[in-house]
C-alpha cells in the first residue's frame, strides 16, 4: 500500500494539482479578509462562518471532483489501466491507494485554509483569543465530510474513461448546493452539501447547527455513506474488465 501511495505521489508531484490545491486557500484569504472588513473587523466566529459557507459550499465539492479525476487521469491515457493492473499488486490496493492520495491532498487543502484563517484573524487583530477548538473542528469536519464524496467520485472516475466526464458530473451536482443546503430534510443526506454542514461553527450549548440539522445526524450519515460508496466503488473496480 505504501509503495502504491508513493507511486501516486510521483505521478502528481510535478503536475498542476498543487496549484489546484493552493488556489482555494488564496481565494479564501481574499474573500475572508474582505468579508471581515465589511463587518467592521469581525470576529473569529464570523470569519469562520463566512469561510465555511464559501469554501464548503463550492470549493470543497469541486476540488474533490477534480482531485479524484486527476489521480485517474494518467491511467485513462494510452492504456494506463492495463499497464498498472498488470503489475503484481491487487486491485484493492490500487483503488485504496488512489482514494488515500485524494484524502491526503484534501487534508493539505484544509491545512492551507486553516493557515489562511489564522493569518486573516491575526492580521486584523481580533481581540478574542484564537478559538483553536472551533477552527480545528471545522477543518477536520470538512475533511471528514469530503470522504464520502471522494469515494463516490472515485467510483465515477474509474467508471468513466475520461477526465472531463466525472468533473462534469461533480460540477452538475455541486450547483444545487445553494438550494439544498437550506433543507433540513435533504441537506444531511446530500454528499455535495455535507462539507458545508460539517464546517459551520456551532455553539457548544446548542444541539443544532446553523442550518437546523441535529448535530448527531451528520456524523452517522457521513460514516455510513462513506462505507457504502467505498464498497460500491471497490467492488466495481475489482470486477471491471480492462
Amino acid at each position: 500500500m505504501i509503495a502504491m501511495i508513493r507511486s501516486e505521489w510521483i505521478k502528481l508531484r510535478r503536475s498542476v494539482v498543487w496549484v489546484v490545491v493552493a488556489l482555494p486557500a488564496i481565494l479564501t484569504f481574499a474573500a475572508g479578509w474582505l468579508g471581515g472588513l465589511e463587518e467592521g473587523g469581525g470576529s473569529w466566529q464570523q470569519l469562520l462562518a463566512i469561510v465555511s459557507v464559501m469554501h464548503g459550499l463550492l470549493f470543497l465539492p469541486l476540488l474533490v471532483t477534480i482531485l479524484t479525476a486527476f489521480v485517474c487521469r494518467y491511467e485513462h491515457q494510452s492504456g494506463g489501466w492495463k499497464q498498472l493492473l498488470a503489475l503484481p499488486v491487487s486491485r484493492y490496493v490500487v483503488y485504496t491507494a488512489k482514494l488515500t492520495m485524494v484524502a491526503l491532498l484534501l487534508a493539505l487543502l484544509q491545512l492551507l485554509i486553516l493557515a489562511a484563517l489564522l493569518f486573516i484573524g491575526t492580521w486584523q487583530g481580533y481581540a478574542e483569543a484564537i478559538p483553536w477548538g472551533a477552527l480545528l473542528a471545522s477543518m477536520l469536519g470538512g475533511w471528514a465530510a469530503c470522504l464520502p464524496l471522494a469515494a463516490l467520485q472515485m467510483f465515477a472516475a474509474t467508471w468513466l474513461q475520461s477526465f472531463a466526464a466525472p468533473v462534469a458530473i461533480g460540477t452538475f451536482f455541486t450547483l444545487p448546493n445553494i438550494l439544498i443546503i437550506n433543507s433540513e430534510d435533504f441537506a444531511p443526506y446530500y454528499p455535495w452539501a455535507q462539507p458545508t454542514l460539517a464546517m459551520m461553527p456551532r455553539e457548544q450549548s446548542m444541539s443544532f447547527d446553523a442550518f437546523g440539522i441535529a448535530s448527531g445526524t451528520l456524523p452517522i450519515v457521513i460514516l455510513v455513506s462513506f462505507v457504502a460508496f467505498y464498497l460500491v466503488g471497490w467492488i466495481y473496480f475489482t470486477r471491471k474488465a480492462v
